[in-house]
């Protein structure tokens, strides 16, 4: 079975970076009818809160990226501290006593040769006296994976072969000082005991995988199939990082941005496929290919995700609202001639409980001054309610026969006095849903 892995840091609000990771991760394993893991990465607990815990939840759920699970690495410390036995036993852990300030001193000597900022593994040459001696100083070592100095190499999905110099590369820290455990082992240990196939992130992500390869295999694990997208830009070509405090998807919400858009322009934003206005989740899988995305860095426009979102909406069958719009108070009976009238006008769905406070309540009508005559003569050839689908050709045309109007100058004036905007949906279709005058 494809098994596949989201696993956020609930040490803040997730963001569009965050979201694209989750989209081809739930892509693929549900295209494949496969499992879709949630996996809260809550070992810091300095820094975790319960409520980016809900958040993160509530975010997916809204999105309508469903997962058959849910996993919390802190309930799996006991997974992680038997791997870290079974690594240390076999000689590939061990401990390091430098400060952080010794170790930044020893790469900007390094960087002053003319040298690679590499660990220069100084704590394997420690004897056992010298340790000791420095546990009674008071120093808690950190601890790092001792890699073997050859080339890692796997096919990414979307990068093609990869090739790390393991040589090149300092032995990970796996371990804080304090005890904390890092993400490097325990990602790991989580992918292979819960058998996940595939695992999706960031190219910033590369180097870990050729050190995280090595650990899959000292603790006799099959690493899984790796691929590694590009990082988001700002529409400039600026670093997004930045600035994704400004995009969270709670924030995103809040602008009204419709959830089916947000997972359709991430699914198929820097890859070789068009992104495409889709009502479905199914239409989604159905167009997304992860061998289909380049390696250049993608530019994420809020600008074209509106554009996008408003098109969305417009698209959307009136089963996919329904609920929605029963959620503004539009009554059952009303919705589907409602929602025929209204969602071809919308940018964003939350403006339905506007123009239904129109249909509803009336509105106060909106007269030029220059129009007031011809408004009031217009306004006595209105036929009594009920209105049909006729009526606003059957009015216009005998005010047109009346007084002559034509045109802009015929309909505008009329639309501003039945619904008090110069814009809108067909008046047609309008009309026969406004209750009050």
């Amino acid at each position: 079975m494809t098994v596949t892995r989201f696993a956020p840091s609930p040490t803040g609000f997730l963001h569009v970076g965050n979201l694209r990771t989750a989209v081809m991760n739930w892509a693929i394993a549900r295209q494949a009818g496969g499992s879709f893991i949630l996996r809260i990465d809550d070992t810091d607990r300095e820094r975790l809160q319960e409520r980016y815990v809900d958040a993160i939840r509530r975010d997916l759920e809204w999105l309508g990226l469903t997962w058959d699970r849910e996993e919390l690495q802190s309930a799996r410390l006991d997974r992680y501290a038997e791997a870290e036995g079974r690594l240390r036993q076999t000689g590939r852990l061990y401990d390091c006593f430098e400060t952080q300030l010794e170790l930044d001193l020893k790469r900007k000597k390094q960087l002053n040769m003319g040298q690679p900022p590499v660990y220069d593994r100084a704590a394997l040459r420690l004897t056992d006296t010298e340790q000791d001696r420095l546990r009674a100083e008071g120093r808690h070592p950190h601890q790092r994976f001792l890699l073997e100095q050859r080339q890692v190499a796997w096919d990414d999905l979307i990068r093609g072969p990869q090739h790390i110099d393991a040589a090149s590369l300092s032995d990970p820290v796996l371990i804080r000082e304090d005890g904390q455990l890092l993400y490097m082992l325990a990602s790991v240990v989580d992918d292979a005991e819960m058998a996940v196939t595939h695992v999706v992130r960031g190219a910033d992500h590369v180097t870990n995988t050729g050190e995280q390869i090595q650990i899959f295999e000292s603790l006799g694990y099959a690493p899984p199939a790796f691929a590694h997208h590009s990082l988001l830009t700002g529409a400039g070509g600026e670093a997004l990082s930045k600035r994704l405090g400004t995009l969270a998807l709670a924030d995103l919400r809040e602008a009204g941005i419709e959830p089916m858009a947000l997972v359709a322009f991430l699914a198929r934003l820097g890859s070789s496929h068009p992104v495409e206005v889709v009502t479905s989740l199914d239409d989604v899988l159905e167009g997304f290919e992860i061998g289909a995305f380049g390696l250049s860095p993608t530019k994420f426009d809020v600008a074209e995700l509106h554009l996008h979102s408003a098109k969305t909406v417009r698209a959307l069958p009136f089963e996919a609202v329904k609920e929605r719009l029963e959620g503004f108070g539009i009554t059952t009976d009303i919705a589907p001639a409602f929602w025929q009238a209204v969602g071809h006008n919308l940018d964003r769905l939350d403006e339905a409980a506007e123009w239904w406070a129109l249909c509803r309540d009336g509105v106060r009508p909106v007269v030029v001054a220059e129009d007031a005559a011809f408004v009031a003569e217009a306004l006595a050839l209105l036929p009594p309610r009920p209105w049909g689908a006729e009526t606003w050709k059957q009015w216009t045309d005998a005010v047109k026969a009346k007084t002559g109007r034509k045109g802009r100058g015929l309909f505008l004036p009329l639309r501003l006095a039945l619904t008090g905007r110069d814009h809108g949906p067909e008046m047609a279709a309008l009309m026969p849903l406004l209750a009050k005058p």
